[in-house]
């Protein structure tokens, strides 16, 4: 039985990853237990808020090490993937560094450009295991006024304002910003892939 952990903090849209998960038959541990998350055979670090304050929270409880070290496939969604880049706009804020990558907020070009960018859009050049060809011009869920630029680790294109990454991966870190859990069947076989990895 495979043994997926959560990663439990104070920013988090946990319980749909959780739903989402036990649709696949996975009963994910929801844990801020560093033995646990270490021992997982798979981590999941979702997110929704605000950069700064989670940032002190996970140096605050010993975490950021934790997650930066991890060995395993990890999986970050939103503000995780954020997390894991080396510098948010967002609060002046230093983040996790597992991606070499700065997160920028999205500045309107046109009057009908609205920040957050949100709703549903498309995943273009996708290039890793998470991301399989088939994947291509696929719709998947965003709600997001920051973003990573495209980048050497870019999994995954999508186009708001201007082309940003949709998705992340380096070495066993995978990263989404949009939202698989709210993706409907696309969202679900990415989350697929990743518990195959």
């Amino acid at each position: 039985m495979m043994d997926v952990a959560i990663i439990k903090y104070n920013a988090g849209n946990i319980y749909s990853v959780d739903y989402a998960l036990k649709r696949l038959g996975i009963t994910p541990v929801i844990t801020a237990e560093p033995e646990l998350i270490r021992k997982a055979d798979k981590v999941i670090f979702p997110g929704v808020g605000e950069a700064n304050t989670t940032m002190e929270y996970l140096k605050a409880h010993q975490m950021d090490k934790l997650i930066a070290g991890l060995k395993q496939p990890v999986l970050g969604i939103c503000l995780g993937m954020q997390l894991l880049c080396r510098y948010s706009e967002e609060g002046d804020t230093p983040c996790l560094a597992v991606f070499d990558t700065p997160v920028k907020r999205f500045v309107p070009q046109k009057h009908e450009d609205k920040v957050p960018h949100m709703g549903w859009n498309t995943l273009t050049n996708v290039n890793s295991a998470l991301f399989p060809p088939e994947l291509e011009n696929q719709y998947v869920y965003f709600v997001h006024s920051y973003y990573v630029p495209l980048n050497p680790c870019t999994a995954a294109t999508t186009e708001y304002i201007h082309p940003f990454s949709a998705a992340l991966h380096k070495d066993n870190f995978h990263a989404a910003q949009f939202h698989p859990e709210k993706s409907g069947d696309v969202g679900e076989r990415i989350l697929k892939n990743f518990l195959t990895l």
